[in-house]
């Protein structure tokens, strides 16, 4: 099904190995709290999706894993923005904005964290959502 959509809106959009369900579960382990389902879904089709001008539409597991425990306790992080703790990234734009489901509560929308000045915005209602504005749009900054 993911596949199938990321393909309609950017047909050159790249795929990887899926990820198997002990991997799913190990890296909610680490996290320590499960991952949005649809995230999974995605990731039992393929490990991550790049999309336009090579941007990181969807991080391999492993990143998405790295990149939140990094988010949630870089104490340099602390001084400089407000608490991560709320969100789970799992995408980037290619120039330093991220993209998260909120974890807290949780909630299948999506939501940027614009690095420049630490704002979080509504973009997307659901996954797929995110994945056909992001891939038909294209370009680091198809949110704004």
């Amino acid at each position: 099904m993911w596949r199938e959509i990321a393909r309609q809106a950017f047909p050159g959009v790249e795929f990887s190995v899926p990820v198997d369900a002990g991997r799913v579960a190990a890296a909610e382990q680490r996290l320590g709290c499960p991952m949005p389902s649809e995230l999974v879904s995605l990731l039992r089709e393929t490990d991550g999706m790049v999309g336009q001008e090579g941007v990181d539409t969807v991080w391999p597991l492993q990143q998405i894993v790295e990149q939140n425990l990094h988010f949630w306790s870089d104490r340099a992080f602390a001084d400089l923005y407000m608490s991560f703790d709320a969100l789970l990234f799992f995408g980037d734009n290619g120039g330093g904005d991220q993209f998260a489901f909120v974890r807290i509560p949780s909630r299948a929308d999506i939501f940027v964290w614009e690095h420049e000045d630490d704002s979080r915005r509504w973009v997307a209602r659901d996954l797929q959502d995110y994945l056909v504005r992001s891939l038909t749009d294209g370009g680091d900054d198809w949110y704004r």
